[in-house]
């Protein structure tokens, strides 16, 4: 068993930068891809199924990039950074192609091809913490990845907003294409992709596995069955400790989802009254983008926060508050109108506090009872119930949206706050205990 050296701030810095560019790509489909459906033509109840793309590929995408990163070794490139690598060319691309949809089929399959390969670069990236921080660091690792995640979005979200107001780029458009100001942010966005990526591939290096480690790996089975075997059996023999946190992922993250979907065209058109191709709805819409950035403004600077407030009080005892306070941000959507836009900023501000939680402590608490050769695939796994509930918010929330909420945006929006509270709940039944902090 190798022991891993404890690495410096500046260490740490330069191996989580690189998901400063991941999350430009997240953070500019969630600010942008529902308001980029309405101006294609998508009608609200047709919002979640044009999601589905997501958590599919996560869904395929996650558990094989994990499996494949924990099997490969290159002697220049490691194990994880090839797969960085690879994901933010492919993500840039798509980057650069989104804001060209002409079409809602064009925009959607295209965002699945961008969610496709963030998660080849994603992954990796949450079992990279692991192989290369002492136990004593990881909440410190993850924390300063969701540091550099609230930069990214912080940025991301803005970026509309930054164009109309600091540059004079147009806000609206005609009905069936994009606003000038959200071409441009995905242009950015795609060159800061990539560049941030490729800054942490050249700055950080990987140690390499043990010579034990290495036999053991080379002389296991290969190929697509025997991968399909193993993580099929990592799911029947998953931790305690893991269930536990898998119940809280699968209620968090359908409450992030029906946000994401929601808040921004909630704004737009029950806040500001606008339609598609308006300037009220671009208004609403720019002002959405600008509280998501502040939302990650919040993130990232809770994320210095977290390290001290769970040694003092626990991981879930953390977690269980930052979800508390993210979901009742949440349902303060119903107290806005537009003499009192200042509380979308509060709102968000509360939702930044629990998405620097839920961006670090699942992982943090997770970790120390994975095996140590199996990080990749179970972190893979982990994701399913992600992905999952957001499958089935797809599938079905559309028929919640027309049916019991009326088509009301801000009723779903609020419904994700309540998912919130009830998944900070769950988190105090998990065994801190048996769990390193």
């Amino acid at each position: 068993m190798q022991t891993k050296p404890t690495l410096s701030f500046w260490q740490i810095w330069n191996m989580s930068f690189g998901f400063m560019g991941i999350q430009f790509g997240w953070g500019l489909q969630m600010a942008n891809m529902s308001s980029i459906y309405e101006s294609l033509g998508a009608k609200p109840e047709e919002i979640p199924g044009l999601w589905l793309a997501a958590p599919l590929t996560g869904l395929l995408v996650q558990p094989i990039i994990g499996y494949l990163s924990d099997r490969t070794w290159h002697p220049v490139w490691g194990r994880r950074r090839p797969f960085f690598l690879i994901g933010a060319i492919l993500s840039s691309i798509c980057l650069f192609l989104m804001p060209s949809s002409s079409a809602l089929w064009m925009a959607a399959g295209l965002l699945w091809v961008l969610d496709s390969s963030i998660n080849i670069s994603m992954e990796p990236f949450r079992a990279f913490v692991a192989d290369q921080l002492p136990a004593e660091q990881r909440t410190r690792g993850f924390s300063m990845q969701s540091f550099f995640i609230g930069v990214g979005a912080t940025i991301a979200s803005a970026l509309p907003w930054i164009f109309t107001n600091w540059f004079d780029v147009d806000g609206t458009a005609q009905a069936g294409q994009i606003a000038s100001n959200v071409k441009w942010s995905f242009y950015i966005g795609a060159i800061a992709f990539f560049g941030a990526v490729v800054y942490t591939v050249l700055t950080t290096k990987e140690y390499p596995p043990s010579e034990e480690d290495l036999v053991a790996t080379r002389s296991e089975k290969k190929g697509i069955l025997h991968g399909a075997t193993e993580i099929l059996t990592a799911i029947k023999t998953m931790p305690k400790q893991m269930r536990q946190l898998a119940l809280v992922q699968f209620l968090t993250w359908p409450g992030l989802f029906l946000m994401w979907f929601f808040f921004t065209t909630a704004v737009a058109t029950e806040i500001f009254k606008g339609e598609p191709g308006s300037a009220a709805y671009g208004e609403g819409s720019d002002l959405a983008g600008l509280a998501y950035s502040f939302e990650n403004v919040v993130t990232f600077l809770f994320a210095l926060v977290l390290p001290f407030l769970a040694a003092k009080i626990g991981q879930k005892w953390t977690h269980f508050t930052s979800l508390l306070i993210g979901g009742l941000g949440l349902i303060l959507i119903n107290f806005v109108d537009q003499n009192s836009t200042w509380m979308l900023f509060l709102i968000m501000g509360l939702v930044g506090i629990a998405w620097s939680s839920i961006l670090s402590m699942p992982y943090a608490m997770l970790v120390p009872c994975l095996p140590a050769n199996k990080i990749g695939v179970y972190m893979g796994i982990f994701n399913f119930f992600i992905v999952l509930p957001e499958i089935i918010a797809s599938l079905f929330f559309g028929d919640v949206m027309s049916g019991l909420l009326q088509n009301s945006r801000i009723a779903a929006v609020t419904v994700g706050g309540i998912l919130l509270i009830v998944a900070g709940i769950l988190t105090l039944r998990i065994k801190e205990n048996n769990v390193a902090n």
